[in-house]
């Protein structure tokens, strides 16, 4: 078998593989971000908007995107996590172009199969639908415009939308938004273009990052609720941002990460490697600026508020797949010079890696039920029990009564297809008043 096949074939498995696990556990049980997203769009398609009946910090671009997957794909979990398996293979798609733009095919594939098994795994909560995948996938098409080998100044505006796009999904988000602006100066300044001409075409790239933003803000606006929008997601949002101690961002950040390569700490070594071989490999060098600063925007990205929860890192995992891709293409180039048929070493020491990551949660990916396996990753939370508490309530209710829930659980609302008798679906703030903003105490 040629080393462009196997490559190929090693994609086209570990794609398969992950494509049978999203589909066998795609009736795991929501859990409470999936809950407040579900809830918010099924608020949405009976014609309410967000924040009137439901109050939280997240842009609406993650409310939307779910009351679209749901209106394709039905008001279910199954449904929802449809949209999510949908999602993350065009993101695959994205992060293998990217890869093969940057440094060649070889790469492409290593990206593309790490960014499968990484994504996936349940030490980034990779199963939940959450506001992270929605977003990546957006910058990283904006970030794969910026690679035309000819970027027109229709290009810049596409590219600028699409990272605002990104920005609604989740407002940590904007740091690619810095990514895509320093790097767009960067390639205009390496094109030798004049300093109008740069600072125009900079100007149009933020522009297209606001239309989003505006037209949303718009649309709020005429709804009679951009007052609660900026509060909960600007003035509330700045304040929770704050409440984590700077001497706690360490140990907070260590212990997280920690867990979270636990899995796949072999995919993560070969991505420490891919940044050194960036650096010193001449065949790989010209793209270690668009990988080594991408990377360090998506650190900002997870960073955001200090903490750390494990599917932020879903922001770090495209860069630290680029970097992945880096390290086999050079080491099969280096194996090449050697010996060509040695290239197919460095493919063996990359699927022994994505096997031992697929292998260490062999009993969530492959063998347990989707509620099972909703009580191994979350442990004690009640998410499987939310099913049948809210089956429970549409049973003993009427559709148009409203219902409480003592707790922070909305994705009972969004099961019991009942609307909450106030908009406040988290008690999460009851323990952070510190440092909150005084209207929102007064609350």
């Amino acid at each position: 078998m040629g080393y462009d096949c196997a490559g190929g074939f090693l994609l086209a498995v570990v794609i398969g593989l992950i494509v049978f696990i999203r589909t066998r556990l795609l009736a795991i049980p929501l859990e409470r971000d999936e809950g407040e997203y579900a809830y918010a769009g099924q608020l949405m398609l009976e014609g309410i908007p967000p924040y009137q009946l439901a109050y939280n910090m997240k842009f609406p671009g993650i409310y939307a995107a779910y009351a679209l997957i749901m209106a394709m794909f039905g008001q279910t979990s199954m449904g929802i996590h449809l949209g999510l398996l949908i999602v993350n293979i065009a993101t695959m798609v994205v992060v293998f172009l990217i890869a093969k733009r940057l440094i060649d095919s070889t790469a492409g594939i290593a990206a593309a199969a790490s960014y499968a098994v990484l994504s996936v795994s349940s030490a980034v909560l990779g199963l939940a639908a959450h506001a992270s995948h929605f977003a990546m996938l957006p910058a990283l098409l904006g970030a794969l415009v910026l690679l035309k080998p000819v970027l027109t100044k229709k290009m810049v505006f596409v590219s600028g939308t699409l990272f605002g796009v990104a920005l609604l999904m989740k407002q940590p988000a904007i740091f690619f938004i810095c990514f895509g602006a320093v790097y767009l100066f960067f390639r205009d300044w390496r094109s030798r273009l004049g300093v109008s001409q740069m600072l125009l075409r900079s100007a149009l790239f933020i522009a297209a990052v606001a239309l989003p933003l505006a037209g949303t803000c718009l649309w709020l606006w005429r709804a009679g609720i951009i007052s609660k929008f900026w509060f909960w997601t600007v003035l509330y949002a700045q304040d929770y941002a704050r409440l984590v101690p700077i001497s706690e961002v360490p140990g907070n950040f260590l212990e997280q990460f920690g867990r979270v390569i636990r899995f796949g700490w072999p995919l993560w070594v070969l991505a420490a490697l891919g940044a050194i071989a960036s650096l010193f490999d001449k065949t790989i060098r010209n793209a270690a600026v668009f990988i080594l600063t991408f990377l360090l925007f998506s650190g900002l990205a997870l960073s955001s508020g200090f903490y750390f929860r494990k599917h932020y890192f879903i922001f770090v995992l495209p860069a630290i797949c680029f970097l992945v891709g880096a390290i086999v293409a050079s080491a099969s180039n280096f194996c090449s010079e050697l010996a060509r048929p040695l290239r197919l070493l460095s493919l063996c020491v990359f699927g022994a890696a994505i096997s031992f990551a697929l292998f260490a949660e062999r009993e969530i990916l492959l063998f347990q039920s989707p509620s099972v396996a909703s009580h191994s990753i979350y442990r004690e939370s009640p998410f499987a029990e939310a099913i049948r508490v809210a089956q429970y309530l549409r049973e003993h209710t009427n559709p148009t009564d409203t219902i409480a829930v003592l707790g922070s659980e909305p994705e009972i609302y969004f099961y019991a297809r009942r609307h909450s008798a106030t908009g406040y679906i988290y008690m999460y703030g009851l323990m952070e008043l510190k440092g909150l903003p005084r209207e929102c105490s007064a609350k």
